[in-house]
């Protein structure tokens, strides 16, 4: 086993295909660490919890998640294929074509690699968006992209 996840959660993850890059930090979740925010933990919760740009709807909808990042400067794209000088996520998500429940997000390197943090557990990095794919996160459902910063 690769990290402390379980494998039937995440059958891409091997050894071959990502890395374990921290411990668990139960401090932030993927959508912080898409941010780069190993401060706060990322959730729409409609207690107001976890934290969310100011402004963004608390809701758990692909479209919320958009517009939180599109705080930070990211605009939709079409592809994750790596582009000198700009920086991409992908968000993921469950659930019926035109109705699915984001669950995950992860980030690129500027090697073209990704970096996800596994819920509560590990960051990682990942050959290819697709490893984090599976029975759990489901499937990228958008990229989006800004300038990568200096």
């Amino acid at each position: 086993m690769v990290g402390s996840w379980p494998q039937q959660d995440h059958p891409y993850l091997t050894a071959a295909s990502c890395k374990v890059t921290s411990k668990a930090d139960t401090r932030y979740n993927c959508i912080a660490w898409a941010a780069k925010d190993d401060l706060k933990f990322w959730w729409p919760d409609q207690m107001g919890i976890g934290y969310w740009p100011a402004g963004i709807t608390r809701e758990v909808t692909i479209g919320a998640f958009v517009g939180a990042y599109e705080t930070l400067g990211y605009k939709l794209c079409h592809q994750g294929t790596l582009e000198p000088g700009l920086e991409k996520i992908a968000i993921f998500g469950t659930g019926p074509s035109g109705s699915e429940i984001p669950t995950h997000a992860a980030l690129q390197l500027e090697s073209g690699e990704w970096t996800s943090k596994m819920g509560t557990l590990e960051d990682i990095s990942h050959k290819t968006v697709d490893a984090v794919s599976g029975p759990v996160y489901g499937n990228v459902i958008c990229y989006m992209s800004r300038p990568r910063l200096p």
